[in-house]
């Protein structure tokens, strides 16, 4: 059996990416262009079950129906839209705006409820670390 891949308390995480009191260590990038999102240490590594439409361009996530995406549950939580260093927003897709790259406007790498404003969620899977 090989034990190269490591899980950490909260699942099939890295733990690399997880400082001892549940913040970023090292800075979330965009997958696409490598705009960085946050700085190390200004997110709290939170599991919640959202449902993310496929990676695209801002135009057609907001016209989308929804159907193709992904549910993921490992996310980095901020709870301030000002602690980003580069993230742009959909328009209202019902109550929610999903999180873009303001750089290369791909996403949604993560996803904001309208009826929490201190609650913004960005997808690990979705991000690069560096």
């Amino acid at each position: 059996m090989d034990d190269s891949k490591q899980t950490s308390p909260e699942g099939s995480v890295d733990p690399s990416l997880v400082s001892e009191d549940g913040k970023n260590v090292k800075a979330v990038l965009c997958q696409r262009c490598g705009s960085k999102v946050l700085c190390p240490g200004m997110a709290l590594f939170a599991e919640k079950e959202l449902f993310l439409p496929a990676m695209r361009k801002k135009t057609s996530i907001a016209q989308s129906d929804g159907v193709d995406g992904d549910t993921l549950t490992a996310h980095w939580l901020v709870d301030d839209m000002y602690t980003f260093e580069n993230v742009g927003f959909t328009k209202d897709v019902g109550k929610v705006k999903y999180l873009i790259c303001a750089d290369c406007e791909i996403g949604p790498i993560g996803w904001h409820c309208l009826d929490d404003k201190k609650s913004f969620y960005v997808a690990l899977d979705r991000v690069n670390h560096e």
